[in-house]
């Protein structure tokens, strides 16, 4: 989602029209409107103040408009939880239990909670389910990669390069 698109969103949701936002934010009357369409659209980009000051008049946190440091967790979750403001219902979480005697879901359908000797599970971990294809074949993929770098059969750098050269032309 764009930044305009996100804007959009938040002013819609506290119920500004963009005349309103405008001039919340100084501009003059005559073009107030005009402004916050462009910015809506991506037709001009907002400066890093500017984008504060529309995330303070809207009553939301700016780092949503203007970032964090980029593959840092909070920037991954935020990039989540707008990929499901585009695409409802495309989120599925479950806490994973272990339960070694009885489930009663078939094999096939049971969540199989990974146990690792080296790194104990001091709480049930969250699992998700993203009913999305590339991202569920980029996750399959991954996956994948992780297996074989465990069990040996790509190296350190065959998992660095499939990481740096994601995603490929067939994705």
């Amino acid at each position: 989602m764009t930044t305009g698109e996100k804007i959009k969103r938040v002013r819609v949701f506290r119920g500004l029209t963009q005349r309103d936002l405008g001039l919340k934010l100084g501009y003059e009357e005559r073009n107030a409107d005009v402004r916050v369409a462009q910015y809506e659209s991506g037709y001009r980009s907002p400066r890093k103040e500017t984008l504060v000051k529309i995330a303070s008049v809207l009553n939301f946190n700016h780092v949503h408009l203007t970032g964090l440091t980029p593959g840092c967790p909070e920037e991954i979750c935020i990039a989540f939880l707008w990929l499901e403001e585009e695409n409802k219902n495309v989120f599925h979480l479950f806490e994973l239990e272990e339960n070694p005697e009885h489930t009663s879901a078939p094999l096939e359908k049971a969540a199989i909670l990974p146990y690792n000797t080296e790194t104990p599970i001091t709480q049930n971990p969250i699992g998700l389910w993203i009913d999305h294809d590339s991202i569920n074949r980029f996750l399959k993929e991954w996956v994948l990669r992780k297996k074989q770098l465990k069990s040996n059969e790509i190296s350190e750098a065959e998992y660095f390069e499939w990481k740096i050269n994601w995603p490929n032309k067939r994705f």
